[in-house]
């Protein structure tokens, strides 16, 4: 089916747009032409654009830049906590989505949690500032592990997020095209995590173990989870729009079985 074709099936609307709404949530029914549209719907707040990217980055930032000019773990805390929470507040404020200010705090709480960990157990205030560092890093690998290990079992976790806009979590999984496109996606998108994982995992370990100075891992960290990191995440995502904009994937509209 050409793309010619395809506009032709839904009036005034570019074969590439993607309407505000899914029609027809019925299970195992799509009302959208091509799975590239319907899993780049689902993908298009992933980011949550600069103000997300802003709200996700800048409690780690503020953590690191306090700890290291005051040598106050508590302060560090505090301060980014009183950040995310302004940016939970001005959320609330403007009644839009906190998605990105609660993954911060989420993330501020873990943290928490392992710097406790690290002074109950006799490590040093660096040594707690880089236990701060050390649910992100897990978190990252779980991910990658998880996501990879959905692709090497056939069954991608993208495929999943397109199961839940047409109503049936499995039915994707009938057609091979689908699921071909899907896993190249997962993949795509499991690669920032990955590759975070493999630079500041060292980092981390090295700094801990006192191979290099723990100021200058706790930096470095930062920098390769706020630098690079988002740029790898960017650029991840924006492979992703590539591969969605080819729309060579048809979706066939599966109709309800006959009683």
């Amino acid at each position: 089916m050409t793309t010619d074709d395809r506009s032709e099936q839904v009036p005034g609307r570019a074969p590439d747009e993607v309407p505000d709404e899914v029609p027809d949530r019925v299970p195992g029914k799509v009302g959208i032409d091509t799975v590239e549209a319907l899993v780049r719907r689902q993908l298009s707040s992933a980011l949550g654009g600069r103000r997300g990217i802003l709200e996700a980055a800048i409690p780690g930032i503020v953590f690191t830049v306090v700890w290291l000019t005051t040598r106050e773990l508590q302060w560090a805390l505090v301060g980014s906590l009183m950040v995310a929470g302004l940016a939970l507040l001005a959320r609330v404020v403007q009644r839009s989505s906190a998605q990105y200010v609660l993954n911060a705090l989420f993330g501020i709480g873990i943290g928490w949690v392992f710097v406790r960990w690290a002074q109950s157990s006799g490590g040093s205030e660096t040594d707690q500032a880089l236990a701060f560092f050390l649910p992100g890093i897990l978190i990252s690998l779980g991910y990658t592990v998880v996501l990879g290990g959905s692709c090497l079992l056939g069954w991608p976790m993208l495929g999943f997020m397109l199961g839940s806009v047409t109503g049936d979590p499995t039915a994707w999984h009938q057609d091979k095209q689908v699921v071909r496109l899907c896993s190249r996606l997962t993949w795509v998108m499991l690669l920032p995590g990955a590759i975070g994982v493999l630079l500041q995992g060292p980092v981390w370990l090295l700094g801990h173990n006192g191979t290099i100075d723990p100021d200058h891992a706790v930096v470095a960290i930062l920098v390769l989870r706020s630098g690079l990191g988002w740029a790898l995440r960017i650029g991840s995502w924006s492979a992703m729009v590539w591969l969605l904009a080819r729309n060579a994937t048809p979706i066939e509209r599966v109709e309800p079985a006959q009683s």
